[in-house]
């Protein structure tokens, strides 16, 4: 039964029945549904199975002590019941764990006759003494769990900042991102994606960073922090490419001093734009692997005529730059990828036959693209990547323009998402 958020009126003249504490409303229910389900939290996750091995290990002793001749001390043994506990138990679970494994010492000795022995309490001695140790070692390391917890949070809230996930529509475009990061634990690497509006076109970074670790990361933090400024501020895409190089130069100069092979490290790019009111994208090819074009039906990767050189090695004039020019229609779709992907291997050292793939892969949606290359991917390498993959995917709508697009089922974003 729902009750309505509106105060219903009164329909008879009796005293009204007296109000529940809210208190007392608001917990019945909470208490009723423990009591019930409180067998089945205990036998799910709760103290059963924390409790099942220190208990069977003393009651198994315990019952080997009586059958056994009393010329044999078995009570020495109920130590392992609270290291037992140390794996998975809290602290105070296994402080219990002794004291009843204390008990049963008693027990046993004084079964085999040791009570007014100087053995028995040397065994109850040993069993808390080695007790102690076990309780003190799962507290500092439940304290540093804790701490890891915590810098793990930090991290990844940094390393999102660094990275920030693509908004699912740009303008007329639907767009889907997915990255990867060969590390354990990382959820940004050398690999790097962006995009900005600006005005009526939207602009796209992909690019891939030389090296591995921290200085990938930072290098890619400083390419990704000028592009979301210098985007905004330059006309055409040689204009922004060359702000690209001035920026990177100017951060790897900064590196001399604390990094000697700072010089050798680059960055490949590429840059895409993609007006709103023009069937069409440019692109600005750093070094970087061609974007795959689903284009009418077929599947190719962009011819790049004159691609330049990567970033960090590149010229600071825009007149160096040349811009490729393609047909982007509606339906058409533009996949931007790392060579975390083209150089994934299998078991027998293959690599990941990209093109080959690509006219089976399923292009209506990018959302449902890029789950089925990360699928693809993991197939082929056995869930074992060498590399960080970065995909981007990018959609051209077939409804008019309205310069937010028309909108679409949210999905989960794959960044945040286990591909």
């Amino acid at each position: 039964m729902t009750r309505s958020a509106l105060p219903l009126p009164r329909t008879g003249t009796g005293p009204r029945r007296a109000k529940r504490p809210a208190a007392q409303a608001g917990t019945g229910g909470r208490r009723a549904w423990q009591l019930r389900h409180f067998p089945c939290r205990l036998l799910a996750g709760g103290i059963l199975p924390q409790a099942a091995v220190p208990v069977a290990l003393i009651t198994a002793i315990t019952l080997g002590a009586t059958f056994a001749p009393i010329t044999i001390h078995l009570s020495p043994l109920l130590v392992a019941a609270p290291t037992s506990a140390a794996a998975f138990a809290s602290s105070r679970f296994i402080t219990g764990t002794a004291l009843a494994a204390s008990a049963a010492m008693f027990v046993i000795d004084r079964h085999d006759g040791l009570l007014h022995s100087p053995l028995l309490p040397i065994h109850i001695g040993a069993l808390l003494v080695v007790s102690g140790f076990v309780v003190a070692a799962r507290a500092l390391h439940d304290r540093d769990l804790r701490e890891l917890t915590q810098v793990r949070a930090v991290a990844e809230v940094a390393q999102r900042v660094v990275l920030r996930p693509l908004p699912r529509q740009l303008g007329p475009l639907r767009v889907a991102c997915t990255y990867r990061a060969a590390a354990a634990h990382a959820l940004v690497g050398g690999d790097l994606y962006a995009a900005a509006r600006t005005g009526r076109a939207t602009r796209f970074l992909i690019g891939d960073v030389r090296g591995k670790g921290l200085p990938a990361v930072e290098d890619a933090s400083a390419v990704l922090g000028a592009f979301r400024e210098a985007a905004y501020q330059h006309a055409t895409l040689p204009e922004l490419t060359a702000a690209l190089e001035s920026s990177v130069r100017r951060h790897l100069a900064q590196l001399t001093d604390s990094d000697p092979e700072s010089s050798e490290r680059f960055i490949t790019a590429l840059l895409v734009e993609i007006p709103d009111e023009a069937p069409l994208v440019q692109v600005i090819s750093c070094g970087h692997p061609s974007p795959l074009w689903a284009h009418r039906g077929k599947v190719a990767a962009l011819p790049i005529l004159h691609p330049s050189p990567p970033l960090g090695l590149a010229s600071t004039s825009p007149d160096t730059y040349h811009v490729d020019t393609f047909e982007f229609g509606p339906a058409d779709t533009l996949l931007l990828y790392t060579d975390g992907v083209i150089e994934a291997r299998n078991i027998t050292g293959g690599f990941y036959p990209i093109l080959e793939r690509a006219s089976t892969w399923p292009w209506e949606c990018p959302h449902s693209l890029l789950r089925h290359i990360n699928h693809d991917v993991n197939t082929h390498t056995g869930g074992r990547l060498q590399d960080d993959l970065a995909l981007v995917a990018v959609q051209r709508t077939s409804a008019p323009d309205t310069g937010q697009g028309p909108d679409f089922p949210q999905r989960p974003h794959p960044l945040e998402a286990h591909p």
